[in-house]
């Protein structure tokens, strides 16, 4: 099959997710929502005041005719005004999406890639010493909240208490003449960065060692053993390679949860101004046409997930194309 075609067939396979999240998102939000009307006006409001607020809000109009006006402002990527900052939803989110990219990425790509490692070594000496400390240090990691991490680690580094290195709270990453600073950067990135490692390391590798030792025990990989080839050989051209589809899966479907519930939490604490950030002042004020916006891009950002999932199956694995 074509490649486009391939793609366009996983694209229109994804519709009914995307429907189906935004119209319970929907549902929940607005339909048994609170009514925000008298939250937006004073206490001795007119009448025509009313009706005009629940006019502004769509209250006058059928359940579905509300619902579709929502769906073409996902296709518009125009979500209207914020109910608490009185400025376009799109705005927010493009600015605020940057600075979530810029914080989550390092500790993401730090902690799939120590993982791996730290997984092959434990799945290379199976049952020893190696393997044990790898797990004890891996399930010590998943046992720890991911706030009690981040309250430790920004005790340990930012404050007076401990070594005092990096910045406790904001993202002043911009010199005085306007320009990114990488020095900056590094600054605030770094306590974020070693909270999301800690923690990732340990789901991570438990799940990628999972994977390897599933591999060791396939019939290629003793029949590589037979034939003379080295432990290197055998675990990172016939274990990885051939494990690299479920690792991709998980790998892919991190992302969504990545960048919006971990970001929620690190960017809430530390004051950093991203999606994070922007979905839980917008979850405290009860702001819906910015939870509506993260909802329903979150639900199309699962359906691209899935996509290049698919994609990226029949690339490591040609067998997968021919079913």
């Amino acid at each position: 099959m074509n490649t486009w075609l391939f793609i366009g067939k996983k694209l229109l396979e994804g519709i009914p997710l995307v429907l189906g999240v935004t119209l319970v998102s929907f549902m929940l939000m607005v339909h048994f929502g609170p009514d925000l009307t008298y939250s937006l006006l004073s206490k001795n409001a007119s009448p025509e005041a009313i009706n005009e607020i629940r006019s502004v809000l769509g209250y006058d109009q059928p359940f579905w005719q509300r619902y579709l006006h929502y769906l073409s402002e996902l296709l518009r990527f125009d979500f209207g005004l914020s109910m608490v900052k009185d400025q376009p939803v799109s705005t927010m989110l493009q600015e605020a999406m940057p600075v979530s990219l810029l914080l989550m990425l390092p500790g993401f790509v730090l902690g799939n890639l120590l993982a791996l490692v730290l997984a092959s070594k434990a799945a290379q000496h199976r049952g020893q010493w190696q393997d044990k400390t790898i797990m004890a240090v891996a399930v010590m990691g998943m046992s720890i909240s991911f706030l009690i991490v981040i309250i430790g680690f920004q005790l340990i580094f930012s404050s007076s208490y401990g070594l005092n290195w990096f910045p406790v709270r904001g993202w002043q990453v911009f010199d005085a003449e306007g320009h990114f600073s990488w020095l900056a950067y590094a600054k605030y990135v770094t306590v974020p960065t070693l909270a999301i490692v800690f923690v990732s390391l340990g789901y991570n590798t438990r799940f990628y060692r999972a994977v390897l030792v599933e591999e060791l025990n396939k019939d290629h990989v003793t029949t590589a053993r037979a034939f003379g080839h080295g432990p290197g050989a055998i675990q990172y051209k016939y274990m990885l390679k051939n494990a690299l589809v479920p690792i991709t899966t998980r790998v892919l479907f991190s992302i969504p949860l990545v960048v919006i519930s971990g970001s929620l939490l690190i960017e809430s604490y530390f004051g950093i101004p991203g999606i994070g950030m922007v979905t839980y002042d917008a979850i405290v004020a009860g702001d819906q046409p910015v939870l509506k916006a993260i909802v329903g891009l979150t639900a199309v950002l699962f359906v691209a997930v899935l996509t290049g999932a698919e994609i990226l199956y029949r690339w490591f694995d040609p067998r997968i194309a021919l079913k």
